[in-house]
């Protein structure tokens, strides 16, 4: 019977890889049995598929491209509007809706020694990634009257760090089992010559799996399991470093359940023809993300009769999903794509070399392959100085800075209507209770906003001086906000 050491040895002759080994005696018993254990589960034909194709010239192959239908939020009528929010805010009510957020990512670019979501965004805000989204959910559990989950996926990296950043700061507020962490997964690097690399610790150098791995380890690691025992059923999944994401959407699950379809991806336009973002399209009459690699300056430049780009809905990584989406998605895996980094390894002479140009691949999935897998999904066009506000660079476009302007503009436009809210509660409330309710006036629907009122004076936080009929019953939607 073969040990694990002997197995070992075995797969990697086989597959030409023994420098794997080539620290193994001088790790401890533990990094023994894990060095073993990483090996044996990898994936070698995989591995050696992926640095095949880093040798290929990527063809585009013969499709049919065209431009893909999308509803824009801003020219919804006050009915289409009412409508949909009417859908999605019982979903949210009835406990039915979930959110991942993607933050495996190091800090690295933007100057940060730590996880990304740890990141604090600055001045004029002085809150983390982290803390600002959580300001978004836990608005959203008082405005629905629920406590929404939060899955965040980390990675081997900085999943440690980032669960005792929550522990910190006391999980900013959210019932501790209503936050839940699970790690990407991740591939080997590999050099030029095809070799998978040693990292400083004698294991093998591994990266992360990119944010397409999402579905996969949603599976591996029973997030889905624990979503059905929740009764999830829309789960919104976006990346941490959009301070400005709308997590929580009635209006994006109100159109996918319309329209029938079990997914709903966000959009915003183009800046301009020359902008370097994907952007939604059909293919072969299935929703995809066109690369702007694969546009063409014809392509990029067509417009339709009303003077709009053809091919100009960006793919800004907020995506909404039926949890049946997700679990036919993470079947069968998505296709790689590589990508040529530095990466700090061990040599066969047992030094560490730093290099100082790119020298390894690593294999990553991205979400929007997934979106061909789907017969068909909606997108909805939104604002961007309202829903996408990126951190990715340390200065320039999609810097701190911008986001942070971004961020103080959309909140200031915020707070000027929730100015308008308080008028009105004032003359519902006692006017010394008012500050009671800051929390519960951001509704947008005000019969919601009137129950949660009357819950707040059943449980003596404050006392409702008169309701005017008239006034409950009115329905203050965002368009009326407008």
């Amino acid at each position: 019977m073969y040990t694990k050491l002997e197995e070992a040895k075995e797969i990697l002759k086989k597959y030409n890889q023994e420098q794997l080994l080539n620290s193994y005696d001088k790790l401890n018993e533990e990094n023994k049995e894990k060095l073993l254990n990483q090996i044996l589960n990898i994936d070698f034909d995989l591995i050696s598929k992926l640095y095949e194709n880093t040798k290929k010239e990527i063809k585009l192959e013969d499709a049919n491209i065209e431009p893909i239908s999308y509803i824009d939020k801003e020219k919804l009528s006050k009915e289409e509007y009412e409508k949909y929010e009417k859908i999605g805010r019982k979903v949210i009510e009835d406990g039915h809706y979930a959110i991942v957020t993607m933050a495996g990512g190091q800090g690295t670019r933007l100057g940060h020694k730590a996880p990304k979501g740890t990141f604090n965004i600055g001045e004029g805000i002085e809150k983390s990634l982290f803390e600002a989204l959580s300001d978004t959910i836990k608005e959203a559990n008082i405005e629905y009257n629920v406590e929404i989950p939060w899955y965040i996926m980390t990675s081997r990296e900085n999943n440690n760090q980032t669960v005792e950043f929550f522990e910190n700061h006391n999980y900013f507020g959210f019932n501790k089992k209503n936050v839940v962490f699970f790690k990407q997964g991740e591939l080997p690097m590999v050099d030029t010559n095809g070799k998978i690399l040693i990292d400083e610790n004698g294991m093998v150098k591994e990266a992360a799996d990119g944010h397409g791995g999402v579905f996969e380890s949603m599976v591996k690691n029973n997030i889905i399991d624990d979503m059905k025992n929740r009764k999830i059923e829309w789960i919104f999944i976006a990346g941490v470093d959009n301070i400005l994401a709308k997590m929580i959407d009635p209006i994006a699950t109100g159109l996918a359940i319309s329209k029938g379809v079990l997914a709903t991806g966000k959009s915003v336009v183009k800046r301009n023809p020359e902008e370097k973002v994907g952007v939604f399209c059909k293919k072969n009459g299935r929703p995809y993300v066109i690369e702007y690699t694969e546009i063409d300056k014809k392509m990029a430049e067509e417009v339709d009769e009303n003077g709009e780009l053809l091919y100009g809905e960006s793919h800004i990584i907020t995506n909404l999903f039926n949890i049946k989406a997700i679990e036919n998605l993470s079947k069968d895996k998505l296709p790689y794509h590589s990508a040529f980094k530095k990466a700090k390894y061990i040599n066969e002479k047992g030094e560490l070399v730093n290099p100082s140009e790119p020298n390894a691949f690593k294999f990553e999935a991205f979400i929007f392959d997934a979106f061909e897998r789907l017969e068909d999904m909606a997108i909805l066009r939104v604002k961007r100085e309202e829903e996408f506000a990126p951190v990715k660079n340390a200065e320039g476009l999609d810097s701190p800075e911008t986001a942070r302007k971004l961020y103080l503009n959309y909140m200031q436009c915020k707070n000027k209507n929730n100015i308008q809210y308080q008028d009105v509660a004032k003359v519902i409330v006692q006017k010394e209770d008012i500050n009671n309710i800051n929390n519960v006036i951001y509704s947008n629907e005000f019969k919601v906003t009137i129950n949660n009122i009357e819950n707040l004076q059943k449980e003596n936080k404050i006392k409702i001086k008169q309701i005017e009929p008239k006034v409950a019953a009115k329905n203050v939607t965002d368009k009326d906000k407008k």
